[in-house]
Protein backbone atom coordinates (compact mmCIF):
# COMPACT_ATOMS: atom_id res chain seq x y z
CA UNK A 1 0.00 0.00 0.00
CA UNK A 2 1.23 3.43 -0.37
CA UNK A 3 1.74 5.96 2.44
CA UNK A 4 0.37 9.35 2.03
CA UNK A 5 2.71 12.08 1.20
CA UNK A 6 3.68 15.34 0.89
CA UNK A 7 3.25 15.16 -3.29
CA UNK A 8 -0.06 13.53 -2.11
CA UNK A 9 -1.08 16.58 -0.37
CA UNK A 10 0.35 19.30 -3.19
CA UNK A 11 -1.72 17.21 -5.95
CA UNK A 12 -5.28 17.57 -3.68
CA UNK A 13 -6.44 20.84 -6.18
CA UNK A 14 -9.70 20.38 -4.23
CA UNK A 15 -10.71 19.51 -0.31
CA UNK A 16 -14.69 18.92 -0.25
CA UNK A 17 -16.45 17.92 2.60
CA UNK A 18 -20.03 17.03 3.32
CA UNK A 19 -22.35 18.05 5.75
CA UNK A 20 -24.18 15.09 7.02
CA UNK A 21 -24.08 11.73 5.83
CA UNK A 22 -24.34 8.95 8.57
CA UNK A 23 -27.74 7.67 10.13
CA UNK A 24 -25.74 7.72 13.24
CA UNK A 25 -25.30 11.43 13.18
CA UNK A 26 -27.98 12.39 11.64
CA UNK A 27 -30.29 11.14 14.57
CA UNK A 28 -27.69 13.03 17.01
CA UNK A 29 -29.09 16.15 15.02
CA UNK A 30 -32.68 15.42 15.09
CA UNK A 31 -32.00 15.94 10.98
CA UNK A 32 -32.06 13.86 8.17
CA UNK A 33 -30.91 15.44 4.70
CA UNK A 34 -33.29 14.88 1.50
CA UNK A 35 -29.98 15.02 -0.32
CA UNK A 36 -25.97 15.54 0.43
CA UNK A 37 -25.11 19.17 0.61
CA UNK A 38 -20.99 19.89 1.10
CA UNK A 39 -18.57 22.71 1.62
CA UNK A 40 -15.06 23.25 0.91
CA UNK A 41 -11.99 23.56 2.93
CA UNK A 42 -8.63 24.86 1.87
CA UNK A 43 -6.22 22.63 0.56
CA UNK A 44 -3.46 23.96 2.96
CA UNK A 45 -5.21 22.36 5.63
CA UNK A 46 -3.89 19.30 4.62
CA UNK A 47 -1.76 17.52 6.67
CA UNK A 48 0.42 14.10 7.39
CA UNK A 49 -0.25 11.24 9.75
CA UNK A 50 1.84 12.44 13.30
CA UNK A 51 2.20 15.86 12.70
CA UNK A 52 0.31 18.58 15.15
CA UNK A 53 -2.57 20.62 14.96
CA UNK A 54 -3.03 24.31 16.17
CA UNK A 55 -6.20 25.39 18.96
CA UNK A 56 -5.93 28.87 18.05
CA UNK A 57 -5.30 31.02 20.93
CA UNK A 58 -8.43 32.33 22.83
CA UNK A 59 -10.73 29.80 21.61
CA UNK A 60 -12.19 26.59 23.22
CA UNK A 61 -13.94 24.30 20.91
CA UNK A 62 -11.87 22.64 18.62
CA UNK A 63 -13.38 19.33 17.46
CA UNK A 64 -12.35 16.70 15.56
CA UNK A 65 -14.20 14.63 12.95
CA UNK A 66 -13.04 10.96 12.04
CA UNK A 67 -13.86 10.54 8.08
CA UNK A 68 -13.31 8.45 5.32
CA UNK A 69 -11.27 10.74 2.40
CA UNK A 70 -11.86 9.94 -1.25
CA UNK A 71 -8.97 10.50 -3.48
CA UNK A 72 -9.97 11.19 -6.89
CA UNK A 73 -7.69 9.02 -9.06
CA UNK A 74 -9.10 10.33 -12.54
CA UNK A 75 -11.08 13.02 -14.56
CA UNK A 76 -15.14 12.93 -13.16
CA UNK A 77 -17.66 15.21 -14.92
CA UNK A 78 -21.21 14.21 -14.97
CA UNK A 79 -20.90 10.74 -14.13
CA UNK A 80 -23.35 8.53 -13.28
CA UNK A 81 -23.92 6.96 -9.40
CA UNK A 82 -23.31 3.59 -11.52
CA UNK A 83 -19.80 4.18 -12.69
CA UNK A 84 -18.57 6.67 -10.06
CA UNK A 85 -16.76 4.52 -8.05
CA UNK A 86 -14.21 3.57 -11.00
CA UNK A 87 -13.37 7.27 -10.45
CA UNK A 88 -12.10 7.26 -7.07
CA UNK A 89 -8.59 6.33 -6.76
CA UNK A 90 -7.83 5.35 -3.08
CA UNK A 91 -9.66 5.83 0.09
CA UNK A 92 -7.99 6.97 3.74
CA UNK A 93 -8.51 7.94 6.69
CA UNK A 94 -8.92 11.86 7.25
CA UNK A 95 -9.67 14.10 10.32
CA UNK A 96 -12.22 17.10 9.49
CA UNK A 97 -11.10 19.59 12.24
CA UNK A 98 -12.53 22.94 13.09
CA UNK A 99 -12.72 25.59 15.57
CA UNK A 100 -16.47 26.46 16.31
CA UNK A 101 -15.54 29.66 18.11
CA UNK A 102 -15.29 31.42 14.54
CA UNK A 103 -17.80 29.21 12.95
CA UNK A 104 -20.73 32.20 13.46
CA UNK A 105 -18.36 34.33 10.83
CA UNK A 106 -18.59 31.82 8.35
CA UNK A 107 -22.39 32.48 7.29
CA UNK A 108 -22.29 28.29 6.71
CA UNK A 109 -19.41 28.02 4.86
CA UNK A 110 -17.16 26.49 7.26
CA UNK A 111 -13.65 28.71 5.05
CA UNK A 112 -12.62 29.90 8.01
CA UNK A 113 -13.70 27.38 11.12
CA UNK A 114 -12.67 24.66 9.18
CA UNK A 115 -9.56 25.70 7.04
CA UNK A 116 -6.72 26.11 9.40
CA UNK A 117 -3.53 25.08 8.78
CA UNK A 118 -3.45 21.47 10.25
CA UNK A 119 -7.04 20.78 10.33
CA UNK A 120 -7.22 18.16 7.74
CA UNK A 121 -4.69 15.64 8.67
CA UNK A 122 -5.24 12.72 6.09
CA UNK A 123 -3.20 8.89 6.13
CA UNK A 124 -1.20 7.11 6.82
CA UNK A 125 -1.78 4.47 4.29
CA UNK A 126 -3.66 4.83 1.36
CA UNK A 127 -6.01 1.58 0.32
CA UNK A 128 -6.54 1.40 -3.34
CA UNK A 129 -10.26 2.10 -4.36
CA UNK A 130 -10.76 -1.56 -6.61
CA UNK A 131 -9.69 -3.57 -3.45
CA UNK A 132 -11.96 -2.47 -0.98
CA UNK A 133 -15.68 -2.80 -0.56
CA UNK A 134 -17.26 0.83 -0.01
CA UNK A 135 -20.40 -0.27 1.50
CA UNK A 136 -18.65 -2.19 4.04
CA UNK A 137 -15.49 -0.12 5.79
CA UNK A 138 -15.07 0.97 9.36
CA UNK A 139 -14.09 3.94 10.68
CA UNK A 140 -12.98 4.29 14.06
CA UNK A 141 -11.53 7.37 16.02
CA UNK A 142 -9.99 7.24 19.42
CA UNK A 143 -9.06 10.26 21.64
CA UNK A 144 -6.28 9.02 24.01
CA UNK A 145 -6.43 6.06 23.62
CA UNK A 146 -10.32 5.49 24.50
CA UNK A 147 -12.65 4.46 21.17
CA UNK A 148 -14.96 7.51 21.06
CA UNK A 149 -16.11 6.89 17.20
CA UNK A 150 -17.20 3.50 16.00
CA UNK A 151 -19.33 2.92 12.34
CA UNK A 152 -19.39 1.13 8.98
CA UNK A 153 -20.49 2.85 6.12
CA UNK A 154 -23.64 0.73 6.58
CA UNK A 155 -25.05 3.33 8.25
CA UNK A 156 -24.64 6.13 5.23
CA UNK A 157 -27.38 7.89 4.54
CA UNK A 158 -26.32 8.85 0.46
CA UNK A 159 -23.41 6.21 -0.55
CA UNK A 160 -19.64 7.12 -1.70
CA UNK A 161 -20.90 6.47 -5.74
CA UNK A 162 -23.85 8.68 -4.80
CA UNK A 163 -21.41 11.44 -3.37
CA UNK A 164 -19.27 11.42 -6.08
CA UNK A 165 -21.19 11.21 -8.98
CA UNK A 166 -23.66 14.38 -7.47
CA UNK A 167 -20.44 16.90 -7.15
CA UNK A 168 -19.14 16.00 -10.64
CA UNK A 169 -22.60 17.43 -12.05
CA UNK A 170 -20.89 20.85 -11.72
CA UNK A 171 -17.29 20.36 -11.32
CA UNK A 172 -14.94 18.34 -12.61
CA UNK A 173 -13.03 15.83 -9.87
CA UNK A 174 -9.41 16.26 -10.84
CA UNK A 175 -6.88 13.44 -9.94
CA UNK A 176 -5.80 14.32 -6.48
CA UNK A 177 -8.81 15.76 -5.11
CA UNK A 178 -9.82 15.03 -1.93
CA UNK A 179 -13.85 14.36 -0.28
CA UNK A 180 -14.23 14.14 2.98
CA UNK A 181 -17.88 11.96 3.44
CA UNK A 182 -18.82 13.27 6.37
CA UNK A 183 -18.67 11.89 10.06
CA UNK A 184 -20.75 9.54 12.16
CA UNK A 185 -21.56 10.32 16.00
CA UNK A 186 -19.43 10.44 18.52
CA UNK A 187 -17.55 13.66 17.51
CA UNK A 188 -16.56 16.63 20.51
CA UNK A 189 -14.13 18.81 21.89
CA UNK A 190 -10.30 18.31 22.37
CA UNK A 191 -8.16 20.04 24.41
CA UNK A 192 -4.14 21.00 23.83
CA UNK A 193 -2.41 17.44 24.59
CA UNK A 194 -5.37 15.76 23.59
CA UNK A 195 -3.81 12.78 20.61
CA UNK A 196 -6.56 12.10 17.92
CA UNK A 197 -6.50 9.13 15.95
CA UNK A 198 -8.30 7.58 13.03
CA UNK A 199 -8.75 4.36 11.10
CA UNK A 200 -10.68 3.23 7.92
CA UNK A 201 -10.38 -0.40 7.78
CA UNK A 202 -11.83 -3.54 5.31
CA UNK A 203 -11.80 -5.87 7.82
CA UNK A 204 -13.06 -8.48 5.17
CA UNK A 205 -10.35 -7.70 2.75
CA UNK A 206 -7.78 -7.81 5.38
CA UNK A 207 -6.91 -4.18 4.76
CA UNK A 208 -6.36 -0.64 6.77
CA UNK A 209 -5.34 2.58 6.58
CA UNK A 210 -3.16 2.35 10.07
CA UNK A 211 -3.89 5.05 12.61
CA UNK A 212 -3.89 8.72 11.58
CA UNK A 213 -2.68 10.61 14.72
CA UNK A 214 -2.67 14.18 15.71
CA UNK A 215 -1.62 15.34 18.72
CA UNK A 216 -3.18 18.84 19.84
CA UNK A 217 -1.19 22.08 20.81
CA UNK A 218 -2.00 25.63 22.19
CA UNK A 219 -1.18 28.36 19.69
CA UNK A 220 -0.47 32.21 21.20
CA UNK A 221 -1.06 34.51 18.04
CA UNK A 222 -4.35 35.92 18.69
CA UNK A 223 -6.87 37.09 15.85
CA UNK A 224 -6.40 40.69 14.86
CA UNK A 225 -8.71 43.11 15.40
CA UNK A 226 -9.40 44.08 11.54
CA UNK A 227 -11.11 40.71 11.07
CA UNK A 228 -13.79 38.15 13.15
CA UNK A 229 -12.92 37.38 16.36
CA UNK A 230 -13.79 34.55 18.11
CA UNK A 231 -17.36 34.59 19.65
CA UNK A 232 -19.15 31.40 21.35
CA UNK A 233 -23.07 30.77 22.00
CA UNK A 234 -24.69 27.70 24.07
CA UNK A 235 -25.47 26.35 20.58
CA UNK A 236 -21.92 26.70 19.21
CA UNK A 237 -20.73 24.55 23.29
CA UNK A 238 -23.63 21.82 22.27
CA UNK A 239 -22.77 21.52 18.39
CA UNK A 240 -19.40 21.19 19.24
CA UNK A 241 -19.50 18.59 22.04
CA UNK A 242 -22.80 16.97 20.53
CA UNK A 243 -25.11 17.17 23.22
CA UNK A 244 -26.12 19.89 26.06
CA UNK A 245 -25.13 16.75 28.72
CA UNK A 246 -21.25 16.82 26.94
CA UNK A 247 -21.15 20.71 27.05
CA UNK A 248 -22.14 21.19 30.58
CA UNK A 249 -25.22 22.87 30.17
CA UNK A 250 -28.50 22.37 31.57
CA UNK A 251 -30.74 20.33 29.20
CA UNK A 252 -33.92 21.88 28.10
CA UNK A 253 -36.70 20.03 28.93
CA UNK A 254 -38.30 17.84 26.24
CA UNK A 255 -40.28 14.55 26.10
CA UNK A 256 -37.65 12.43 25.92
CA UNK A 257 -35.96 13.92 29.21
CA UNK A 258 -39.26 14.23 31.10
CA UNK A 259 -40.75 10.89 29.84
CA UNK A 260 -38.86 8.75 32.28
CA UNK A 261 -39.63 5.36 33.12
CA UNK A 262 -41.52 6.20 36.73
CA UNK A 263 -43.38 9.20 34.48
CA UNK A 264 -44.22 6.64 31.72
CA UNK A 265 -45.53 4.10 34.20
CA UNK A 266 -47.94 6.47 36.20
CA UNK A 267 -49.38 7.83 32.88
CA UNK A 268 -50.01 4.20 31.46
CA UNK A 269 -51.70 3.24 34.94
CA UNK A 270 -54.49 5.81 34.65
CA UNK A 271 -57.12 6.18 32.19
CA UNK A 272 -57.04 9.09 29.66
CA UNK A 273 -59.60 11.15 31.02
CA UNK A 274 -58.29 11.17 33.73
CA UNK A 275 -55.52 12.57 32.38
CA UNK A 276 -57.91 15.17 30.22
CA UNK A 277 -59.00 16.32 33.72
CA UNK A 278 -55.72 16.98 35.15
CA UNK A 279 -54.92 19.57 31.89
CA UNK A 280 -57.82 21.01 31.96
CA UNK A 281 -57.25 21.99 35.54
CA UNK A 282 -54.13 23.61 33.68
CA UNK A 283 -55.76 25.45 31.64
CA UNK A 284 -55.14 23.02 28.50
CA UNK A 285 -58.61 22.15 26.80
CA UNK A 286 -57.49 21.63 23.19
CA UNK A 287 -54.92 19.14 24.05
CA UNK A 288 -57.20 16.00 22.54
CA UNK A 289 -56.46 14.59 18.40
CA UNK A 290 -60.17 13.85 17.87
CA UNK A 291 -62.03 11.83 15.31
CA UNK A 292 -59.48 8.94 14.43
CA UNK A 293 -59.74 5.05 14.97
CA UNK A 294 -57.45 2.19 16.82
CA UNK A 295 -56.09 -0.45 15.00
CA UNK A 296 -55.62 -1.69 18.60
CA UNK A 297 -58.53 -1.60 20.77
CA UNK A 298 -57.53 -1.75 23.96
CA UNK A 299 -53.93 -1.25 23.80
CA UNK A 300 -52.45 2.04 25.57
CA UNK A 301 -48.85 3.77 23.96
CA UNK A 302 -47.16 6.44 25.44
CA UNK A 303 -44.31 7.88 23.60
CA UNK A 304 -42.72 11.55 22.13
CA UNK A 305 -44.17 13.42 18.92
CA UNK A 306 -41.97 13.15 15.57
CA UNK A 307 -44.10 14.95 12.98
CA UNK A 308 -44.51 14.74 9.43
CA UNK A 309 -46.45 17.17 7.69
CA UNK A 310 -48.71 17.03 4.47
CA UNK A 311 -49.48 19.89 2.16
CA UNK A 312 -52.46 19.86 -0.35
CA UNK A 313 -50.80 17.71 -3.55
CA UNK A 314 -50.07 20.38 -6.29
CA UNK A 315 -48.82 18.16 -9.50
CA UNK A 316 -45.73 20.36 -9.98
CA UNK A 317 -44.52 20.54 -6.22
CA UNK A 318 -44.83 16.44 -5.78
CA UNK A 319 -42.65 15.62 -8.74
CA UNK A 320 -40.32 17.73 -6.74
CA UNK A 321 -40.87 17.11 -3.31
CA UNK A 322 -43.01 13.58 -3.53
CA UNK A 323 -40.42 10.67 -5.28
CA UNK A 324 -37.48 9.14 -4.13
CA UNK A 325 -35.86 9.65 -0.89
CA UNK A 326 -38.98 11.92 0.38
CA UNK A 327 -39.93 13.33 3.93
CA UNK A 328 -42.03 10.49 4.32
CA UNK A 329 -39.98 8.10 3.78
CA UNK A 330 -36.58 9.65 5.57
CA UNK A 331 -38.36 10.31 8.69
CA UNK A 332 -39.34 6.67 9.25
CA UNK A 333 -35.54 5.61 8.56
CA UNK A 334 -34.84 8.33 11.58
CA UNK A 335 -37.95 7.21 13.70
CA UNK A 336 -36.60 5.43 17.06
CA UNK A 337 -38.22 3.37 20.30
CA UNK A 338 -40.36 5.64 22.66
CA UNK A 339 -41.48 7.37 19.43
CA UNK A 340 -44.41 8.49 17.51
CA UNK A 341 -45.27 9.08 14.58
CA UNK A 342 -48.19 12.18 14.11
CA UNK A 343 -48.50 13.04 11.08
CA UNK A 344 -51.00 16.18 9.59
CA UNK A 345 -52.95 15.63 6.72
CA UNK A 346 -55.71 18.15 7.30
CA UNK A 347 -58.29 15.43 7.93
CA UNK A 348 -58.17 14.68 4.44
CA UNK A 349 -59.31 11.23 4.22
CA UNK A 350 -59.31 10.89 0.23
CA UNK A 351 -55.82 9.59 0.48
CA UNK A 352 -53.70 7.22 1.98
CA UNK A 353 -50.93 8.74 4.38
CA UNK A 354 -48.76 5.19 4.30
CA UNK A 355 -49.53 1.87 4.06
CA UNK A 356 -48.49 -1.86 5.13
CA UNK A 357 -44.83 -0.78 4.13
CA UNK A 358 -44.07 2.01 5.76
CA UNK A 359 -46.28 0.84 8.39
CA UNK A 360 -44.04 -2.11 8.86
CA UNK A 361 -40.74 0.21 8.52
CA UNK A 362 -41.82 2.34 11.20
CA UNK A 363 -42.30 -1.13 14.01
CA UNK A 364 -39.71 -2.18 12.99
CA UNK A 365 -37.69 0.65 13.73
CA UNK A 366 -38.96 0.19 16.72
CA UNK A 367 -41.82 3.16 17.02
CA UNK A 368 -44.53 3.10 19.98
CA UNK A 369 -47.28 4.43 17.32
CA UNK A 370 -48.70 5.85 14.11
CA UNK A 371 -51.36 8.79 14.47
CA UNK A 372 -52.61 10.44 11.30
CA UNK A 373 -55.84 12.49 10.71
CA UNK A 374 -55.27 11.22 7.00
CA UNK A 375 -55.88 7.90 5.60
CA UNK A 376 -54.34 4.53 5.85
CA UNK A 377 -53.78 2.19 2.59
CA UNK A 378 -54.02 -1.72 3.01
CA UNK A 379 -55.63 -1.05 6.25
CA UNK A 380 -56.34 -4.91 7.09
CA UNK A 381 -52.44 -5.25 6.71
CA UNK A 382 -51.72 -2.12 8.67
CA UNK A 383 -54.29 -3.23 11.72
CA UNK A 384 -52.00 -6.80 11.56
CA UNK A 385 -49.24 -5.43 12.63
CA UNK A 386 -47.91 -5.48 15.95
CA UNK A 387 -47.71 -1.00 16.01
CA UNK A 388 -50.90 0.63 17.15
CA UNK A 389 -52.00 2.93 14.26
CA UNK A 390 -54.52 5.77 14.73
CA UNK A 391 -56.27 7.06 11.54
CA UNK A 392 -58.90 8.79 10.05
CA UNK A 393 -60.25 6.04 7.71
CA UNK A 394 -59.21 3.77 4.74
CA UNK A 395 -58.56 4.54 1.21
CA UNK A 396 -57.15 2.58 -1.49
CA UNK A 397 -55.17 5.91 -3.16
CA UNK A 398 -51.38 6.47 -2.76
CA UNK A 399 -50.94 9.59 -1.16
CA UNK A 400 -50.11 11.22 -4.54
CA UNK A 401 -53.59 12.14 -4.87
CA UNK A 402 -54.43 14.57 -2.36
CA UNK A 403 -50.75 15.02 -0.34
CA UNK A 404 -47.37 16.15 -0.84
CA UNK A 405 -44.66 15.02 1.97
CA UNK A 406 -43.40 18.38 2.81
CA UNK A 407 -41.17 18.72 6.19
CA UNK A 408 -40.52 17.05 9.24
CA UNK A 409 -39.95 17.45 12.96
CA UNK A 410 -41.78 20.86 12.95
CA UNK A 411 -45.20 21.83 14.81
CA UNK A 412 -48.29 19.93 12.89
CA UNK A 413 -51.71 19.86 13.50
CA UNK A 414 -52.85 16.64 13.83
CA UNK A 415 -56.84 16.02 14.54
CA UNK A 416 -57.54 19.76 15.66
CA UNK A 417 -55.19 19.84 18.27
CA UNK A 418 -51.44 21.70 17.96
CA UNK A 419 -48.63 18.94 18.43
CA UNK A 420 -44.83 19.87 18.75
CA UNK A 421 -41.82 17.35 18.00
CA UNK A 422 -41.39 15.78 21.52
CA UNK A 423 -44.65 16.59 22.71
CA UNK A 424 -45.51 13.29 24.82
CA UNK A 425 -48.21 11.63 23.59
CA UNK A 426 -51.04 9.05 25.60
CA UNK A 427 -53.05 7.37 23.06
CA UNK A 428 -55.84 4.23 23.42
CA UNK A 429 -58.98 4.12 22.04
CA UNK A 430 -60.83 6.19 23.94
CA UNK A 431 -58.85 9.24 23.03
CA UNK A 432 -55.48 10.63 22.00
CA UNK A 433 -53.98 13.49 24.46
CA UNK A 434 -50.98 15.33 24.17
CA UNK A 435 -48.84 16.76 27.31
CA UNK A 436 -46.57 19.24 27.66
CA UNK A 437 -43.08 17.95 28.34
CA UNK A 438 -42.56 20.59 31.41
CA UNK A 439 -45.65 19.06 32.55
CA UNK A 440 -45.59 15.54 32.34
CA UNK A 441 -43.97 14.77 36.07
CA UNK A 442 -46.52 16.81 38.29
CA UNK A 443 -49.65 15.13 36.02
CA UNK A 444 -48.31 12.12 36.22
CA UNK A 445 -48.35 12.35 40.14
CA UNK A 446 -51.31 13.98 40.15
CA UNK A 447 -53.16 11.63 38.27
CA UNK A 448 -52.32 8.57 39.92
CA UNK A 449 -53.75 10.18 43.10
CA UNK A 450 -56.86 11.54 41.67
CA UNK A 451 -57.46 7.66 40.09
CA UNK A 452 -57.06 6.16 43.34
CA UNK A 453 -59.55 8.46 44.52
CA UNK A 454 -61.68 7.39 41.46
CA UNK A 455 -60.84 3.93 42.43
CA UNK A 456 -62.06 4.86 45.90
CA UNK A 457 -65.41 7.02 44.85
CA UNK A 458 -66.58 4.14 42.37
CA UNK A 459 -66.18 1.67 45.76
CA UNK A 460 -68.01 3.16 47.60
CA UNK A 461 -71.17 3.87 45.22
CA UNK A 462 -71.18 0.30 44.05
CA UNK A 463 -71.47 -0.19 48.09
CA UNK A 464 -75.14 1.88 47.16
CA UNK A 465 -73.60 5.40 48.60
CA UNK A 466 -75.60 8.31 47.73
CA UNK A 467 -72.97 10.77 45.12
CA UNK A 468 -73.80 13.79 47.47
CA UNK A 469 -71.06 14.76 49.08
CA UNK A 470 -69.07 11.51 47.84
CA UNK A 471 -68.42 13.41 44.37
CA UNK A 472 -66.35 15.39 45.19
CA UNK A 473 -65.54 14.10 49.04
CA UNK A 474 -66.62 16.37 51.49
CA UNK A 475 -64.72 16.71 54.87
CA UNK A 476 -66.45 13.17 56.23
CA UNK A 477 -65.55 11.52 53.35
CA UNK A 478 -62.33 12.52 52.99
CA UNK A 479 -61.34 11.07 56.14
CA UNK A 480 -62.79 7.90 54.97
CA UNK A 481 -60.74 8.20 52.12
CA UNK A 482 -57.62 8.70 54.00
CA UNK A 483 -58.08 5.67 56.21
CA UNK A 484 -59.26 3.67 52.88
CA UNK A 485 -55.61 4.49 51.35
CA UNK A 486 -53.72 3.68 54.67
CA UNK A 487 -55.54 0.18 54.57
CA UNK A 488 -54.18 -0.57 50.79
CA UNK A 489 -51.28 -2.93 50.13
CA UNK A 490 -48.47 -1.18 49.52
Amino acid sequence: MQAVDSKILEDAGKVLAVHLSYSSRAEQRGRVPANPSYFMKASSSLALSGGTVERPANTELLAFEGEIALIIGKPARRVSVEEAWNYVGQVTASNDLGVYDIKYADKGSNIRSKSGDGFTPIGPALLPASSVNPDALRIRTWVNGEVVQDDTTAGLIFSFARIVADLSQLMTLHPGDVILTGTPAGSSVIVPGDVVEVEVSDEAAGLSTGRLSTTVTQGEAEFASFGNTPKITDQDRIDAFGSEEAAGLAPAVTGKSALTEEVKAKLLSVATATISGALRKRGLNNVSVDGLLATKPGQKVIGTARTLRYVPNREDLFKSHGGGYNAQKRIIDAIGPGEILVMEARGEKGSGTLGDILALRTQVRGAEAIITDGGVRDLSEVAALEIPTFYNGAHPAVLGRKHVPWDTDVTVACGGTTIQPGDIIVADDNGILVIPPALAAEIADEVVEQERQDTFVFEMVKEGNKIEGLFPMNAEWRTRYDAWVAEQPK
